[in-house]
């Protein structure tokens, strides 16, 4: 970083810290607002668009998140400005990712942090009305960092899904524990995505699709708590699919298939929808042939019951993280001429897949392709191949600098593309791990029926790692390593037609886009970009109306609805691990009354909560040490590279589920701080977050235990 880019930086991050310094704290204790007991909704409740309330993570329960307002639209939304910034004063520590969609319910807001935090504040003030912390277990889900996508609202209560797979019941009023169940991080699973309240029922997913575990939905009774149904997203025996897994083997109990996104439901066919992840272990298929149901698949089962009704694969016996996270969205529209009752979802391949939401047949054509194959892969000989348009790109057309395209023992070269097989040789694959759609919730408009998709376009080497860790609970158990090549990653917001499966308009951005994104009936689509910056833009072309900058990475979705006469938005600007945003504990109030401008543009540039540079200063509940001469402490470098370096880089420090490069391929301890310090690629600048000492502590902890190992 140059001299003039430090001093720009210093010089925002100051003029932050003087605008934020303006903004009165609130009180924690005081609340004059009297809190509305939300009903136990019925389903018409639930499917209608919102507009007074947004009760549900996805808007509504078909995930669409769509409003009807029209106060804020094209030609007025240059005057919006936010009315007010609350401090949750936790959830910005470097583990920790902001990524909860904030619910509305009669003038009280509902937002959850990545530390597990509950919060219930005042529409109007910001004043925090009551807090619950979460205090998950440590041990948790820390491979994937620290994350909620939300809470749900139902019956008088709020409902929480904690990163140590424990689900707890609010009191609407207070925050008081109503009911808890049992903890399961024992079992290598955890809960990131928002609970579902349907029909007296809380439904929710399990995530650990990395941690030798088994996925699986289960739904609560919303009364007590007590278990009402689950079902097992890796089949045992005797249950449909199971003989997709590898016959007189265990490994279907390690089989992973999570599920990291809020449910959808349609009343009147009494079924859920969700989407999976990987099977495990990831990238090593060689241990589990077959096609293993139901990883990256979509599944509807029965409401009541949990029973299985249907199911459609959309990467068979994945070996390359083409997972399922983002969210299924239900809509009715005419294909072919005819209306029909669809599902759509964009996974990590590219593609949207469009089903008939009563059968789970294809709407639009999905052919079975011959691809590529690997035999100590046991790679499947077919791949569904979506007929349309793919959102990211799906080969490399140059290869990165020191990246092989070329599949080991191949006799033709390959350019990268999608599918393409790998072993022990690292061969670079387009999309990467990160690439297609991840979890940020896409957005569907039932006025054009496009969907609005936020997705990435990367490049990951994959290799096997020949001898696989023995399955653990709650350990690592993952079957090669997948690194960032050598090349800038994109951006991709798309909009894409449901009826057709073709592109209506598609840009690039720098970065990746990594923010779900609301369209409204006003013509505005808003989404958030990771240098903190929230956007409005033109949802028939993408054309930016809007932006206001936060003092944090925008890595969550905007809430929107009416009050006292006039169009809100809301979001929490927290930023996240895998983005590489600016962590921060702010929950921002737009309005067209507002009187708040935005922050300078460099004001959440890099990686510290509230964009401060060192040296004493606090923003966002953390104090930046000072620099001091004192010698390196190992310890103290395992435990910050456990909370900052894990979740891309691995335990061992050879590449983790964020993509992140090798760290132990011999760099001196010098050339580590300065790169940590000032960040590189989709890495954020850590010397905004730690001292000069504490990056040396964490370079001699690579150098010394890891890269020795």
């Amino acid at each position: 970083m140059s001299l003039l880019t430090k001093t720009a930086v210093a010089t925002a991050a100051l003029a932050t810290a003087a605008v934020l310094a303006t903004i009165v704290a609130r009180d924690s204790t005081a609340a004059d607002r009297k809190v509305a007991p939300v009903p136990a909704f019925t389903a018409k409740q639930l499917v209608d668009l919102p507009r007074g309330n947004w009760v549900t993570n996805g808007g509504n329960v078909y995930n669409q998140r769509y409003s009807p307002l029209t106060f804020l639209n094209r030609d007025n939304v240059k005057n919006l400005k936010a009315l007010w910034r609350s401090s949750m004063g936790s959830g910005a520590t470097p583990q920790n990712s902001g990524q909860a969609q904030i619910l509305h319910y009669e003038g009280v807001l509902y937002v959850i942090n990545g530390a597990n935090d509950v919060f219930a504040l005042d529409v109007d003030t910001g004043q925090i009305l009551w807090t619950y912390h979460g205090k998950p277990e440590p041990k948790a889900g820390v491979p994937m960092g620290r994350s909620s996508r939300g809470v749900a609202l139902g019956a008088g209560l709020v409902f929480v899904a904690q990163i140590d797979a424990k689900v707890v019941a609010l009191d609407q009023k207070t925050g008081n524990v109503v009911w808890a169940t049992e903890p399961e991080w024992q079992q290598g699973v955890s809960m990131t995505s928002a609970p579902l309240y349907y029909d007296g029922l809380v439904i929710v997913g399990y995530s650990g699709g990395e941690m030798a575990s088994r996925g699986r939905v289960s739904a609560f009774n919303a009364k007590d708590g007590k278990l009402a149904w689950t079902f097992y997203t890796v089949p045992g025996p005797g249950e449909t699919g199971h003989d997709t897994w590898p016959s007189g083997s265990n490994a279907w109990q390690f089989g992973g298939a999570p599920v990291w996104q809020t449910p959808a439901v349609d009343p009147e066919l009494g079924l859920v929808y969700f989407s999976t992840g990987n099977p495990g272990p990831d990238l090593h298929g060689g241990v589990r042939p077959g096609d293993n149901l139901f990883s990256v698949s979509i599944v509807a089962v029965e409401a009541k019951t949990g029973k299985y009704r249907w199911h459609f694969q959309q990467v068979h016996h994945d070996i390359w993280d083409y997972d399922s996270p983002n969210p299924v969205v239900l809509f009715d529209a005419p294909v072919n001429g005819v209306v029909r009752k669809g599902i759509v979802e964009v996974s990590k391949t590219g593609w949207a897949y469009i089903l008939d939401r009563a059968t789970g047949k294809p709407l639009i054509g999905i052919d079975e392709k011959a691809v590529m194959q690997e035999a100590r892969q046991k790679t499947a000989a077919t791949q569904p191949y979506p007929v349309g348009d793919a959102i990211v790109p799906q080969s490399i057309d140059i290869a990165p600098e020191g990246s092989n395209v070329i599949p080991s023992g191949a006799n033709v070269i390959n350019d990268g593309k999608i599918f393409t097989p790998f072993w022990t040789d690292p061969i670079a694959v387009k999309p990467g791990t990160m690439g297609g759609a991840n979890w940020p919730p896409s957005s569907y408009d039932p006025e054009t029926h496009l969907l609005y998709v936020c997705a990435s376009d990367r490049i990951n080497s994959f290799s096997v790692q020949q001898e696989l860790p023995t399955p653990a609970a709650n350990q690592v158990y993952m079957g090669g390593r997948f690194t960032q090549a050598n090349a800038d990653d994109r951006g991709i917001l798309a909009a894409l037609d449901v009826t057709t499966n073709k592109l209506a308009w598609r840009q690039q951005w720098r970065e990746i886009c990594y923010s779900g994104s609301i369209v409204t009936a006003g013509g505005l689509l808003f989404v958030g970009r990771n240098d903190g910056r929230l956007t409005a833009l033109d949802k028939s072309n993408g054309k930016l109306l809007w932006e206001f900058q936060t003092d944090a990475g925008v890595n969550t979705t905007v809430t929107t609805f009416e009050w006292k006469k006039e169009q809100r938005v809301v979001v929490h600007a927290g930023g996240g691990v895998f983005a590489g945003a600016t962590r921060g504990d702010g929950i921002w109030m737009f309005s067209l009354k507002g009187t708040m401008k935005s922050l300078p543009v460099a004001g959440a540039a890099g990686g510290g909560p509230g964009g401060g540079p060192p040296g004493g200063i606090t923003l966002g509940g953390r104090t930046f040490p000072a620099p001091t001469d004192r010698l390196p402490n190992v310890d103290s470098g395992r435990a910050i590279y456990a909370e900052a370096c894990v979740a891309c880089h691995g335990e061992g420090g050879d590449g983790g589920h964020g993509g992140g490069p090798t760290l132990i391929a011999g760099q001196a301890s010098e050339t580590i701080v300065a790169i940590a310090k000032a960040g590189r690629n989709t890495m954020p600048a850590f010397g905004r977050t730690y001292s000069d000492a504490e990056l040396k502590d964490v370079a001699v902890y690579i150098t010394q235990k890891l890269a020795a190992k």
